[in-house]
């Protein structure tokens, strides 16, 4: 593909179909609903299933159903989606469901401001499944990570069969930018594991030193249950502790121990600073714009840009962090991830810069606070 204009959600929808997603289903709502749009453009000339359901509910309820038979799966929503997706995440979790959930977040709380941005749905991304299990979420910040992400996160969901979620914006989403797809380093394709032939199957049973179950698809030869409800390697309902405690610690360990591999970022390092800004998303850019401004006028800071948000990259975090006195952790919000930089760095000081008022904090915004504190 030569170089294109392209808004995030396209880049969205194009790398989708690059790690082979054949499924879509999704209801309208702004600003997600140009996902649907381009994906209903792509998916049929490829044998894929573009779907506009009746409803949200009924929306992630087929992507589930469509992943249960095989198929890679994408759904698209805004806030008010994620809160009627919330029943069925739980499920993808705790039945080991890989889907991609792209949430193009708005101004909240409820209905909000749909046409206006914001990154106030990043804590309940990780927290609005029952349970409280883990979950991946990936922050785009530009066109380019759209596409990547895209591939990436669908890497993710096979890999470790699970939901991943990508936190794009309004603004990212909706604004073009030239991008040239053939220049981007996009990762190998990964696909669910398979069993190996000729051995009993149990929908999940892992091997030793194994986190994540093989996969075989509903409908195939093989019997393979599924159930929301608590369940052991077998598929059928248990109350058995020492199993559920298993299980459940499985489910957490897999991606909890895995963090490593799927901590997406980059930092900006100068060693005669002892400032760090910690950014993500659209934010990122404005910080971005900062830094370099400081660093011409001698004035330099460090910079790191979160593209892994949850699990959180701890590791990544701290190195970054080690040799500075002070963060500015910038986010588009009243304060969420700004917690997860206090619990990790406690022994820092940490500053704040929020904003959450339907415009995007601007680099004269970072500035003043980086050089005020």
């Amino acid at each position: 593909m030569a170089l294109s204009l392209m808004e995030g959600n396209e880049a969205i929808a194009r790398g989708a179909l690059a790690a082979g997603c054949r499924f879509f289903a999704g209801y309208p709502i702004t600003p997600a609903t140009t996902v649907l749009n381009h994906m209903l453009n792509l998916l049929p000339p490829v044998g894929g299933i573009c779907l506009q359901a009746e409803d949200e509910i009924a929306s992630i309820g087929a992507c589930l159903g469509a992943s249960m038979s095989g198929l890679k799966v994408l759904t698209a929503t805004s806030g008010p989606g994620i809160s009627l997706y919330s029943e069925q995440i739980s499920f993808a979790v705790g039945s080991e469901i890989p889907i991609v959930i792209v949430d193009v977040q708005r101004l909240g709380p409820s209905t909000g401001s749909a046409t206006r941005g914001a990154d106030g749905d990043v804590n309940f991304l990780r927290w609005g499944n029952s349970g409280g299990l883990p979950v991946i979420v990936l922050a785009p910040v530009n066109a380019a990570d759209c596409f990547t992400l895209t591939v990436q996160a669908f890497n993710l969901a096979e890999k470790f069969r699970c939901p991943v979620f990508l936190a794009s914006n309004k603004e990212i989403a909706m604004t073009r930018e030239s991008l040239d797809v053939a220049a981007l380093q996009i990762p190998d394709i990964i696909n669910r594991t398979v069993p190996p032939a000729g051995k009993p199957f149990l929908p999940f049973q892992v091997v030793e030193d194994q986190y994540v179950p093989d996969f075989l698809p509903i409908g195939c030869n093989v019997p393979v249950r599924q159930t929301s409800s608590t369940h052991g390697e077998n598929g059928y309902i248990t109350t058995d502790q020492q199993e559920i405690a298993r299980i459940l610690l499985r489910l957490q360990t897999k991606l909890e121990s895995a963090v490593d591999t799927c901590s997406f970022y980059e930092l900006f390092n100068d060693d005669e600073s002892d400032i760090l800004i910690i950014a993500y998303g659209v934010t990122a850019r404005a910080a971005k714009s900062v830094f370099k401004e400081l660093t011409v006028a001698g004035k330099p800071v460090h910079l790191l840009i979160l593209k892994t948000l949850w699990p959180v990259p701890e590791n990544v975090i701290r190195k970054a962090a080690e040799n500075v006195k002070r963060i500015v952790v910038v986010e588009m919000n009243l304060g969420q991830y700004v917690r997860e930089i206090e619990r990790i760095l406690g022994d820092k000081k940490i500053d704040f810069c929020g904003q959450m008022d339907g415009g995007l904090i601007s680099p004269d915004k970072i500035r003043e606070a980086v050089t005020n504190g």
